[in-house]
């Protein structure tokens, strides 16, 4: 990765407090890769082997119920490790990673995670804050599947998302990756004909915009108080 400067992965959490030349070095060990829309990374259950850094694109992690239904725990915006089952003390992973959009990656060997840590404690530091907020973001879930109607998770769904990827469109905010109504249904925990239903209601209410995969929040606001227990 020698045609990669460390200046462009500063500011991203692992190397926010490395040094260039500690970025330089943890760069001379990674490889890239590239993954087109609904490829997977890796899937539940395989070896760890390697993890990996996002630098472009979104990665969906999804785990499998016991009755095989598909279930998507989190998203992963750019800039961010995942992969990294080494650091929940796995030998392997423990949900697939399914490309969201066209995605690049960074890629180390598991095997040189342990250096990581011990070398870089800024690595560590920030690795582990990644962590924690990836378990306080599914705590929170689990909160609102439980104490929440279905209106109020599907609307804190659809903020959360475009607080991570959105970007401004003419008609207000749009998630910034491709993402379907069965998507919005695995995110919350409720069937595909309720979020339909909800999405077309908001719709007719200037609140959303839904159409090929493509989210618009019109009125962020108005979702927003909608999403206010």
């Amino acid at each position: 990765m020698r045609h990669l400067h460390e200046s462009l992965l500063r500011p991203l959490p692992p190397f926010s407090q490395l040094a260039d030349a500690q970025i330089r070095t943890i760069l001379d060990h990674a490889s890239s890769r590239g993954v087109g829309p609904g490829q997977t990374v890796f899937a539940e259950g395989d070896p760890a082997e390697t993890f990996y850094l996002l630098l472009d694109g979104t990665i969906r992690v999804v785990r499998i119920s016991s009755d095989g239904e598909q279930v998507t725990s989190l998203h992963i915006p750019p800039g961010q490790l995942f992969g990294i089952a080494r650091a929940l003390g796995r030998d392997s992973y423990p949900a697939t990673a399914v490309a969201a959009s066209e995605a690049l990656m960074l890629c180390w060997p598991t095997s040189l995670w342990d250096s990581f840590i011990v070398d870089y404690p800024g690595f560590a530091t920030e690795t582990y804050k990644t962590v924690g907020a990836r378990i306080g973001e599914m705590n929170a879930r689990i909160m609102e599947m439980s104490t929440q109607h279905v209106e109020q998770r599907v609307a804190r769904a659809l903020l959360r998302l475009i607080n991570q990827s959105g970007f401004k469109v003419a008609q207000g905010i749009e998630i910034g990756f491709p993402i379907t109504r069965q998507d919005v249904s695995e995110l919350t925990g409720t069937t595909l004909h309720t979020v339909s239903r909800l999405l077309s209601a908001w719709e007719k209410d200037g609140m959303v915009s839904s159409k090929r995969k493509k989210i618009t929040i019109c009125d962020p606001h108005r979702l927003m108080l909608l999403s206010d227990p």
